[in-house]
């Protein structure tokens, strides 16, 4: 039901606008691997195979180019600083109205970030925030690589880098994030992608 109610507030939003809906983070990365771009993402926190923010990860890394917005029942502070840090283009609240959340989707298709007023941020986030903010751009996609749980080798073929050149971002990465191997670079990010599985 939400999915459809926010499919209709879309196009109705978004002059010429349409929409693909699916149930999953997995099914998601798969249309996306076919398009080059999407208009706009709406990525819910809770689907079935999302833990934390791991979906806008991966949709960032197999997606770069389209606006992810998180659309989700948890308001916390927390939560809205993680997506912001994390690079969503917006952060809607459920509870909002539903010409409300047009009125931010139109914004946010205008190239303006729409996230709600948050109360004081989390330390561990604005930390967390810092050491993404120190990546070049091509350490964060290798981050956002990792962080999507791929090898050096799967990293290199996707982004169309040489194995030694990963190898030299992953250690920028390791020494920029204040970690030693990539567990650990995980765990720095815990604050913003929710629980590293054991």
């Amino acid at each position: 039901m939400t999915r459809e109610g926010l499919s209709l507030v879309a196009r109705t939003a978004l002059q010429g606008a349409t929409t693909l809906g699916v149930g999953s983070v997995a099914e998601a990365v798969a249309e996306a691997t076919q398009r080059a771009a999407f208009r706009m993402i709406l990525l819910d926190l809770q689907l079935p195979d999302a833990r934390g923010y791991s979906g806008l990860l991966s949709l960032q890394y197999r997606s770069p180019a389209s606006p992810i917005v998180v659309v989700t029942a948890c308001e916390t502070a927390a939560s809205i600083e993680a997506a912001r840090a994390l690079g969503a283009a917006g952060f809607i609240p459920k509870s909002l109205p539903l010409d409300e959340i047009a009125e931010r989707l139109r914004r946010i298709d205008a190239g303006q970030p729409c996230f709600p007023d948050e109360a004081a941020p989390d330390p561990r986030i604005a930390a967390a925030r810092a050491r993404i903010a120190a990546l070049s751009p091509a350490q964060h996609r290798v981050l956002l690589a990792l962080a999507d749980g791929r090898s050096n080798k799967q990293i290199a073929g996707d982004i169309d880098l040489s194995e030694a050149t990963v190898k030299a971002h992953m250690s920028a990465i390791f020494r920029k994030m204040g970690v030693s191997n990539r567990a650990q670079a995980l765990l720095a990010l815990q604050p913003l992608t929710g629980p590293v599985a054991a």
